[in-house]
């Protein structure tokens, strides 16, 4: 899982009381948002759900399904979650009748990406702890599809700051589709490679 969904992951307990204490509206979208991850990146059997090519899900199926397990979701809500998160985590389809997470996936799915030419150099945000290893051995998508970029600086620190003290690293990205490696870049701006080897890495001066 990742780390934001672990963190997460017991927000959504059928029959438990916390469940059915009055939450602000913030709280409210941020669980509902937490749960979409969960089961759109990770769980989609615990729902009852499943991921189509593109890690697509019928709106209305989705709706029934959280049903199923006791709690309510509207259309109204899930359209203000996907407006409103920071991350643009989840989209949906042209005519919004399907919803997906844009990335971040540890289920196998398809998510029909179409190669693209990254530029010159992205960034990728970790702990401090975690430089050393990353420079010898690269960034590996462990159990993720692909390993995660940023195209800016701001966005990188944020990610490393999930970890520890934030680093940021930068990857030569243009080098390494020259040397043939593939390259995507989600609805979300977020750019996804395979790996990424510790040839093309190295730690940015600010840091």
């Amino acid at each position: 899982f990742c780390m934001s969904c672990l963190r997460h992951s017991a927000l959504y307990i059928p029959g438990s009381s916390q469940h059915n204490k009055p939450m602000k509206t913030n709280d409210t979208l941020v669980k509902i948002s937490k749960m979409l991850s969960k089961h759109l990146r990770h769980k989609p059997d615990a729902l009852g759900i499943r991921l189509e090519p593109g890690g697509w899900v019928d709106v209305n199926v989705l709706i029934q399904a959280f049903a199923n397990k006791g709690f309510e979701l509207t259309r109204e809500t899930l359209e203000t979650v996907v407006t409103n998160n920071d991350k643009q985590r989840f989209s949906f389809n042209e005519d919004s009748s399907k919803i997906r997470a844009n990335q971040g996936h540890s289920v196998e799915v398809d998510l029909e990406l179409e190669p693209q030419t990254p530029p010159a150099v992205l960034y990728h945000g970790t702990a401090t702890n975690r430089v050393a290893a990353i420079l010898e051995t690269g960034l590996k998508k462990m159990n993720r599809h692909h390993v995660h970029l940023s195209k800016e600086i701001q966005t990188a620190i944020a990610v490393g700051s999930r970890y520890g003290k934030p680093v940021v690293l930068v990857v030569a990205a243009q080098d390494m589709s020259n040397d043939g490696h593939v390259f995507y870049c989600s609805s979300n701006g977020v750019w996804l490679v395979d790996e990424v080897p510790a040839r093309y890495l190295k730690l940015h001066p600010k840091f």
